[in-house]
């Protein structure tokens, strides 16, 4: 299957993401707020507007800041986040580690570096600063929810339970942490046992529009396109919900497993 097509059928592996599991929007041309054509910091008000921007306006713009001034955190941790909105995995993991080396006790950064290697499929490279991240903040559900999803796709299951038990524990019901869970399900090819979690995760009122597509897509995947369709008609334009429900139709019931899904399905973990 190609990448593309991967992408229309997955959202935020796990509770922190990235694209959704089913296609919600083409990106956007270009930025839709122009860049800052000064090479000095932005002051607060500016960068304040910016937080409110599209993910491509933000990836130019806080990257520009972290370009002008590399010892801002800030703008670096910004850049990586919008970066893995987009997709680009390798350059979000690339500019976490840029303030990784500026500041490397900066915990947002940790997260960041995390999400990009296991969006990017490559969650060896992300274990140790989320171990660290752990380490020195060992009651965030945040830590213990990416570090489940870390060690799940390197194949440590009872490591992967562990701390996905200890994420729920601080953070009860949490739908990010249930979505990761049942994410990594579906990389396995389980889309059964995703499918309850996902409904849990689905049921909170704090549940994102993610969760929701990621439940649609279980649904789909288990041959329930009636519900499916139904969760893709409230949540998406009418275009967007028939490409989704025609990928779905011509993949119900069919051979398809862990290729067919993509770990940047990630959850605010």
């Amino acid at each position: 299957m190609s990448r593309t097509t991967a992408r229309i059928a997955t959202v935020a592996l796990l509770a922190a993401l990235a694209t959704p599991a089913l296609a919600q929007q083409a990106p956007a041309a270009e930025p839709a707020v122009a860049p800052a054509r000064t090479r000095a910091p932005a002051n607060a008000e500016t960068r304040a507007a910016y937080d409110r921007a599209d993910a491509l306006s933000r990836s130019v713009f806080w990257t520009e800041q972290a370009d002008i001034n590399p010892l801002d955190p800030v703008a670096g941790v910004k850049a990586a986040q919008a970066l893995r909105e987009l997709g680009r995995f390798d350059q979000a993991a690339e500019m976490a580690q840029r303030v990784l080396l500026v500041q490397p006790g900066n915990v947002e950064a940790m997260l960041e570096a995390g999400r990009g290697h296991i969006a990017r499929g490559q969650a060896f490279y992300g274990i140790q600063a989320l171990e660290t991240a752990r380490d020195a903040r060992p009651d965030d559900w945040r830590v213990w929810s990416l570090l489940g999803t870390a060690y799940e796709q390197v194949r440590r299951a009872d490591d992967a339970r562990t701390a996905w038990g200890r994420a729920l524990e601080l953070s009860p019901e949490n739908p990010d942490v249930l979505a990761n869970m049942a994410v990594a399900a579906m990389v396995r090819g389980d889309n059964a046992a995703a499918e309850p979690l996902l409904r849990r995760a689905a049921a909170r009122p704090e549940a994102s529009l993610k969760v929701r597509l990621n439940l649609a897509l279980a649904l789909g995947l288990n041959g329930n396109l009636t519900e499916a369709e139904q969760i893709l008609r409230r949540v998406l334009p009418p275009e967007q919900a028939d490409a989704n429900l025609a990928w779905l139709r011509a993949r119900a019931g069919g051979q398809e497993q862990a290729s067919a899904r993509t770990w940047d399905s990630l959850q605010g973990g």
